[in-house]
């Protein structure tokens, strides 16, 4: 397991911009498993929504590539280097979250060819898949 401190040492996402807590699992350039516990502090929630606040769909895809980049940074030949995002496909929401939730942040890296690779993400909140999609990096 790794916790924020650990996390931060591997990829470069800060406050407010870090939205993952620990890594549960993790085989490096394989898959990641991560936890966000999402609370009403979380600024977007001030304006998103107001009267029903909702987890943004993007940040949900956003915290599952930082989980990804984790399983990808964490091998020894691309440490210190920065993964970005080279795509997105297939990227659909099933459910909404909402403060109280704890995301399990799940990304599985299926390809890997020099500094790109791909692979299958999945959010869950109470074992219910909430997000999934395919995403693409590349590292630099």
């Amino acid at each position: 397991m790794l916790n924020i401190k650990e996390i931060q040492e591997i990829i470069p996402h800060r406050y407010p911009f870090l939205l993952v807590d620990k890594i549960e699992e993790l085989t490096p350039g394989e898959k990641a498993v991560g936890i966000k516990q999402v609370t009403f502090n979380e600024y977007f929630f001030a304006g998103h929504f107001p009267q029903e606040p909702v987890m943004p769909g993007v940040l949900i895809i956003e915290a599952l590539a930082q989980v990804g980049a984790v399983a990808l940074l964490s091998l020894d030949e691309l440490k210190g280097k920065i993964a970005y995002f080279g795509g997105i496909q297939k990227a659909k929401f099933r459910d909404k979250v909402v403060p109280g939730d704890t995301l399990r942040l799940e990304t599985i890296i299926s390809k890997r060819k020099g500094p790109v690779g791909s692979g299958t993400a999945i959010a869950y909140v109470n074992d219910k898949i909430v997000t999934e999609a395919e995403l693409t990096f590349f590292v630099k």
